[in-house]
């Protein structure tokens, strides 16, 4: 086994053709053909490039309001409200209520503002924007759940 292992390396050294990758089956569910792609997929079922992700469109923090002046905003309403509003654990994030949308009246509402953990945040979110594959349940009038929580 050593002198394979030092066959290997010397080849490698001197450029000889060595398969850069071992070929496997297709991921494709039925597909046999052997491919070497890096992704596992034959070149008859790449997937489409065009998928975009969610993050791909969307506005920087900064630019959807969430500034230097709201990060000092933040410091000091979770220094005044330490625990999360539903759970009690160590709050984490600055919750708007009800989603701001933009509207920077709705954003700077202090009335509007619940200081959350993340994994309440992250649920709360998920919600009522429709995360996880769910439809959204408060994105067109309907009643927030997490509002009654305060």
């Amino acid at each position: 086994m050593r002198k394979y292992t030092q066959c290997f390396f010397y080849a490698q050294k001197r450029g000889d053709n060595i398969p850069a990758r071992i070929k496997s089956e297709c991921r494709k569910i039925g597909c046999t053909t052997l491919t070497d792609n890096a992704n596992g997929y034959c070149d008859q079922h790449q997937p489409k490039q065009n998928h975009r992700r969610y993050d791909a469109n969307r506005l920087s923090s900064c630019q959807r309001g969430y500034d230097a002046k709201w990060q000092r905003y933040r410091r000091w309403f979770l220094a005044q409200h330490p625990l999360c509003a539903v759970c009690n654990h160590i709050a984490t994030v600055v919750d708007h209520i009800t989603p701001h949308r933009g509207d920077k009246e709705v954003f700077w509402d202090s009335n509007n503002h619940q200081a959350l953990c993340k994994r309440c945040h992250d649920a709360k979110t998920a919600t009522e924007d429709g995360g996880f594959g769910n439809t959204g349940k408060n994105g067109v009038g309907g009643k927030n759940p997490w509002a009654e929580k305060r």
